[in-house]
């Protein structure tokens, strides 16, 4: 019955209900048990998510927005209650606007990062990547989750480079946020030669801190503005090897204070050698010759002078690294600055770099400040070496946000799903570790899964307050339900 009424909505071919298409959604790479969805719908407009959002609200039906394509790893897109629909967004992947005057871009969430930057070049602009992210990652998808970017000195506020917003609420209704709220459509503004860039309003709220991070159960997000950076015409690139990470602590705290540079992180050997490709073996030897710690850092020359703002920018980065007894440098054993610079350019080659190592990871991430990063440096290998894990296969990357004032600090397990005792030293971390990590003063932004339980102890009022807003905004629960501390439908209001 159910998948009759989708079909009149969005079409025969768009629901799917074969046990294929239904296995993609039932599972992923976080240890979150499978629930099969019911079915899958795909709908290729905002009316046509209007009208599913409001049949599950009647029906009280679980919905589930998807907007990235398999594999999914943080099991934030597998059902919460049984039942559940999956509402399957990449059907809408139209990039509908470049304003390379404002230096924006509006897309629907099935745009990808590969797309995107295909069609900024035209405009003589680029996006504003996160660290090599996967070939078919939505780029609404990424913003809305405040995955970080590598331009370090263009972060200025936690949900960058989100913008303006369309938004489906739980109960069916369509809202825009900031300055496409109106009181024209956006394609009227664009008549006024006004543009969706401003991200506050309606009056003093900030609406798009609802939906950030909230893992599709406060809204369903139809269309995005993100900012853009111009294409670099001149680029150069360096790297900083070191065998500590204080020193590049250090170094990269002088470089954010001077909004210096372009992209700017600090990666351990590890997850450079993934980064640079190649099988297993290959990563595992490239990962011995490599420095235990690199800083690194690009140059982006555009604009009247775009020579000189690279040569400038760089001669400057090196006097600071001399001032701190280090030495920037082009190429290191196994890796040059140049193919790393190439390879953050667009998205990740296949296979993902993260499964390059052993097949599986598991990311372990948090918010923390520069200055206490090599305290959980040194605190997650041991932690990990009580529960069985090699700390030899952890990967580290630090990068700084909101203008260095804090940081985004991701260790990554890599296993091999075939090693039981691996496997389930993995999840002993990934459930009683990161309650260790959030004691230590991880803050963990973005809680996923059993995050949830360590990031909503210490901060019980929050929870209030956000459940408070999902009665207002999906009073009857059906966003993805027991995602986010929110309860799940019970059995009997599941039709």
């Amino acid at each position: 019955m159910a998948e009759k009424e989708l079909k009149k909505i969005v079409g025969p071919g768009n629901v799917l209900t074969g046990p294929e298409a239904l296995e993609e959604y039932a599972g992923d790479g976080l240890f979150a048990p499978a629930v099969t969805p019911r079915c899958v719908v795909r709908p290729g407009s905002v009316e046509e998510v209007q009208a599913v959002v409001k049949w599950a609200d009647t029906t009280m039906t679980p919905l589930v927005p998807v907007s990235s394509g398999a594999p999914h790893f943080r099991g934030d897109t597998v059902p919460g209650a049984a039942g559940a629909v999956i509402l399957d967004l990449k059907r809408m992947n139209r990039i509908v606007r470049v304003d390379p005057r404002n230096k924006l871009a509006m897309v629907e969430p099935g745009v990808t990062f590969g797309e995107l930057q295909a069609e900024l070049a035209k405009s003589g602009l680029c996006a504003y990547l996160p660290l090599a992210p996967r070939a078919n990652k939505s780029v609404i998808g990424s913003v809305m989750e405040r995955e970080p970017i590598t331009f370090a000195a263009h972060h200025w506020d936690s949900c960058d480079p989100l913008l303006c917003a369309e938004v489906v609420y739980g109960t069916g209704d369509r809202f825009r946020t900031g300055e496409a709220s109106g009181p024209d459509t956006p394609e009227e503004q664009w008549e006024m030669d006004r543009v969706q860039m401003n991200p506050f309003g309606h009056s003093h709220v900030d609406f798009q801190r609802l939906i950030s991070g909230a893992q599709g159960t406060m809204g369903i997000v139809t269309w995005a503005t993100v900012k853009c950076n111009y294409l670099s015409r001149v680029s150069r690139a360096l790297m900083v090897p070191s065998a500590t990470l204080q020193p590049l602590i250090d170094l990269m705290y002088l470089v954010v204070r001077c909004r210096l540079g372009g992209k700017l992180f600090i990666v351990n050997g590890l997850d450079l050698a993934c980064l640079l490709g190649g099988g297993s073996r290959e990563v595992k030897k490239r990962g011995k010759s490599l420095p235990p710690w690199v800083l690194f850092i690009s140059f982006e020359g555009y604009g009247p002078l775009p020579e000189d703002k690279v040569a400038a920018e760089e001669a400057e980065f090196r006097e600071m690294a001399k001032q701190g007894g280090l030495e920037p440098v082009g190429k290191v054993p196994g890796a040059t600055a140049a193919a790393i610079l190439k390879l953050l350019s667009g998205p990740s080659a296949e296979p993902y770099w993260k499964t390059r190592f052993k097949g599986g990871f598991r990311d372990i991430f948090f918010l923390t400040t520069l200055d206490k990063t090599p305290e959980f440096a040194t605190a997650v290998p041991e932690m990990a070496g009580r529960y069985g894990f090699p700390a030899g296969d952890i990967g580290v990357y630090i990068q700084p946000i909101v203008q260095g004032t804090s940081c985004h600090a991701e260790f990554t397990l890599y296993y091999d799903g075939a090693d039981a005792a691996g496997t389930a030293a993995v999840k002993r971390l990934d459930r009683e570790g990161v309650a260790e990590l959030a004691g230590m003063g991880g803050f963990f932004s973005r809680p996923y899964g059993a995050w949830a339980d360590a990031a909503y102890r210490r901060a019980p009022g929050t929870l209030a307050m956000q459940r408070k807003l999902k009665e207002i905004f999906d009073p009857h629960g059906i966003l993805n339900p027991g995602k986010l501390g929110f309860r799940e439908l019970k059995a009997e209001e599941v039709r």
